[in-house]
């Protein structure tokens, strides 16, 4: 069994090593053009060193500061670095090239109808801002860049919200971007394109259940309110009770006490005062 294992392992081992050597050498044919590729570029260098002043105009090029040229001669990627940029040759019979715009570049992702982890459909879209550093990988490892990256855009704001409940849906904004950027970035870099930045725009909530939720927080609100209220009055009454306290031990307390409600009582202009009489001056004719 164990002999078994490590033949196993030795052959796969080799397989990828005879992969990986393979590669190797496409990589290092691929800028090649051969004794045909060869024969055709001289041919067309004879054809523009003789009609020196007229293929002038067909040999120079130039790309702007912001644009990388990628040279294809008779299909093949001569260099791999791109042009650019400025003034860059070509050969008019065998060189045709492709400009890529390295600017940072914004679209909108469509609002896209989602179903959350706890089973609430919400309507949400968002912006991607994303460059391509390498030109060549965005021309040679896929057909349209731009087009592809808003496809994976919308499908991976289906997937990463997908995983995620209402409540960090509406919370954890900053993050789920965060979790966006990472895996889209993750996704193109093999066409050349750095993924900036992700934002989430807009959520839009059903109607009923902007209603249930506003219901609820209403509610929760006077909840509040009623417990703050509760509170203070048990205060209040905690604090008339020390005073009753305090007023009990000194009897000319009580009367300084009526005499102040005298004066908030005439402060308030009122036509009738009511002059409280105290119990301690009835409790001597009581006795008689």
């Amino acid at each position: 069994m164990i002999s078994t294992t490590s033949s196993t392992a030795e052959m796969v081992t080799q397989g990828k090593l005879q992969i990986n050597s393979v590669e190797n050498v496409e990589d290092k044919s691929s800028g090649k053009l051969g004794c045909c590729g060869w024969l055709l570029a001289i041919i067309s260098l004879i054809f523009v060193i003789g009609l020196f002043p007229f293929t002038i105009f067909m040999c120079v090029k130039i790309v702007k500061e912001y644009e990388r040229a990628v040279i294809f001669r008779l299909g093949r990627i001569t260099d791999r670095k791109p042009k650019g940029p400025g003034l860059f040759f070509i050969l008019p019979c065998t060189d045709n090239f492709v400009k890529v715009d390295l600017r940072t570049v914004s679209f909108d992702i469509p609002p896209q109808e989602i179903l959350t982890k706890d089973s609430v459909t919400v309507s949400v879209d968002g912006v991607v801002y994303f460059r391509i550093y390498c030109p060549i990988s965005s021309v040679a490892n896929v057909t349209n860049a731009h087009s592809s990256t808003r496809l994976l855009a919308q499908t991976t704001l289906r997937n990463v919200l997908g995983t995620k409940n209402l409540a960090e849906l509406l919370s954890d904004r900053e993050g789920i971007s965060l979790s966006m950027q990472e895996a889209l970035d993750e996704a193109t870099d093999p066409w050349g394109i750095k993924v900036e930045r992700v934002e989430i725009k807009d959520v839009k909530l059903p109607q009923q259940l902007q209603r249930a939720m506003a219901a609820e927080a209403e509610a929760s609100r006077e909840a509040r309110a009623k417990i703050i209220a509760a509170e203070g009055e048990m205060k209040a009454s905690r604090a008339l009770k020390e005073a009753s306290l305090v007023i009990s031990e000194s009897p000319s307390g009580l009367q300084l006490r009526y005499l102040q409600t005298l004066n908030t009582i005439a402060a308030e202009k009122n036509s009738t005062i009511i002059f409280p009489l105290p119990i301690d001056m009835l409790q001597s004719f009581m006795q008689k």
